[in-house]
């Protein structure tokens, strides 16, 4: 009895326990389940926060990129304007270019026709003397009085210069030719001939002008009327360069005949010597003027200076009674301020005499 007794306060608690196990074992799943709903219900949260952060960020973005690719927009359109304008600007550029150069062709081919009706101007030996006589004349005209040159002046020997230039003494009237021979300069330059040919052209073109620097010193040199030398007068630059590069033996036949070779760029230069001397002579011949001048300027000075040291003196005497007359105004001054200060001196009390009764009258 007592056993079945103890088994059944053994099940009894064994009920007990399994109760309380499976109560705990309840209310354990029930904290678990809240525990999941807060999580579910966190999550859920979360992910609506991110959900809409996401969204926030992915308009921020779109707006930047909006406003990016408007702006990079904008930058391509003017790139592209600018370009534009600058493609139409050099294309303009280009069109006024090639109207330029088709003006300077044309001026080109006016100028090759000049060229070519030079050349057959200076191809003929009348027509290359008139050339050379109307620029020669227009570079003496330009530089010299008229009454230091004569054009076409002739000699006592009968001959005619083409420019005669009347320089003082002891050069006296220098005579200037202005032919020059040009036939086998040409043929010399011809990009046609051969070498054997330049070289004959060569040949003869030492030997022209040597002859015609003979010619000059035995026309225009004259003992007693003209200067002891002349000008050969070569009005193409290129001439004048290729004898004194190329034919150094020519300038110095020339020297030797008291020839002078010049260019134009050198007879200017000449000129203008010329003229230099021309105006220091005629400033001698008016040297005595000049002095009768100056003597006549040294009277007036001296003059000038006796008057001006007198009145310095009249002046120095002048500031001297100015200063007197300061001095008598200071002292003056100064009286009229003692009187108004009433600062005079008393004057001075009369003594009465006294007569003794024995003396009255």
């Amino acid at each position: 009895m007592a056993e079945i007794a103890a088994l059944a306060v053994a099940l009894a608690a064994l009920g007990v326990v399994v109760w309380l196990a499976l109560r705990l074992q309840g209310a354990a799943e029930k904290k678990h389940r809240e525990m999941l709903t807060d999580l579910h219900d966190g999550l859920t949260k979360q992910g609506d926060r991110l959900g809409a952060q996401l969204g926030e960020l992915r308009e921020a973005v779109a707006a930047k990129l909006d406003v990016r690719l408007d702006q990079i927009s904008l930058r391509v359109n003017e790139r592209l304007d600018e370009g534009f304008r600058k493609t139409n600007e050099t294309f303009v550029n280009v069109m006024q270019r090639l109207a330029t150069i088709d003006e300077a062709q044309k001026k080109i081919e006016t100028l090759t026709g000049s060229v070519v009706s030079l050349q057959e101007l200076l191809g003929d030996k009348r027509s290359r003397g008139a050339f050379g006589e109307v620029q020669l004349e227009a570079l003496v005209r330009n530089v010299l009085p008229t009454q230091a040159f004569e054009m076409q002046y002739t000699l006592s020997n009968g001959t005619r210069v083409d420019c005669a230039l009347r320089l003082p003494a002891p050069t006296g009237l220098v005579c200037v030719d202005s032919k020059f021979p040009l036939e086998n300069y040409k043929l010399m330059l011809d990009p046609k001939a051969n070498e054997l040919e330049r070289a004959g052209a060569q040949k003869a073109f030492r030997a022209d002008v040597k002859r015609h620097v003979d010619a000059i010193a035995s026309k225009y040199i004259i003992d007693g009327e003209t200067s002891d030398g002349a000008v050969m007068f070569v009005p193409a630059e290129a001439v004048f360069a290729e004898i004194h590069a190329y034919h150094a033996e020519v300038v110095d036949y020339a020297i030797g005949k008291r020839v002078w070779i010049v260019s134009p760029t050198t007879l200017m230069a000449v000129l203008n010597t010329a003229r230099a001397v021309l105006k220091d002579v005629e400033t001698r011949k008016q040297i005595h003027v000049i002095k009768e001048a100056l003597a006549r300027l040294a009277v007036e000075f001296g003059r000038f200076d006796e008057r001006m040291k007198e009145l310095a003196r009249h002046i120095r005497q002048a500031a001297e009674d100015v200063d007197r007359i300061q001095t008598t105004g200071g002292k003056i001054s100064q009286q009229f301020q003692r009187i108004e200060a009433a600062e005079v001196d008393d004057a001075p009390v009369a003594e009465v005499v006294r007569l003794e009764e024995g003396r009255k009258p």
